[in-house]
């Protein structure tokens, strides 16, 4: 069996994580402001921007549905993988965009999740 997790995991990492989340926002954003996505004095659409975050997600269940081939453009990987990271760029995107501290975030919340109950109280 794995070792639990527990929150000094989090706590004792907090400067790593917040600095690696960070790089990766501002890589994904800077890429994509290079490639014309974001243009100077225009704000991009929040909501837009989300939805394809989503779009991304629907296109790894759909991988899942396929028995995960070999994407198109990484070949070597499965589909399902490549959606997932295709959903990842598209956050840190908008995370380094907006100026959102998605480390910072993801750290609170690990925390709180590991002060939930079984299955947060639900029955599933």
């Amino acid at each position: 069996m794995s070792e639990p997790v527990v929150a000094s995991d989090f706590i004792d990492n907090k400067a790593r994580i917040e600095e690696v989340f960070e790089f990766l926002s501002m890589k994904c954003f800077r890429n994509s402001e290079s490639k014309g996505f974001w243009k100077e004095g225009i704000n991009r659409n929040k909501a837009e921007m989300i939805a394809l975050m989503h779009s991304e997600l629907s296109e790894c269940l759909e991988g899942i549905r396929k028995g995960n081939p070999a994407d198109s453009h990484c070949q070597n990987h499965g589909s399902v993988e490549i959606e997932l990271a295709d959903t990842l760029i598209r956050i840190f995107d908008f995370a380094g965009g907006f100026n959102i501290n998605l480390g910072e975030a993801l750290i609170a919340k690990m925390i709180f999740n590991l002060q939930r109950e079984k299955l947060h109280g639900k029955k599933f």
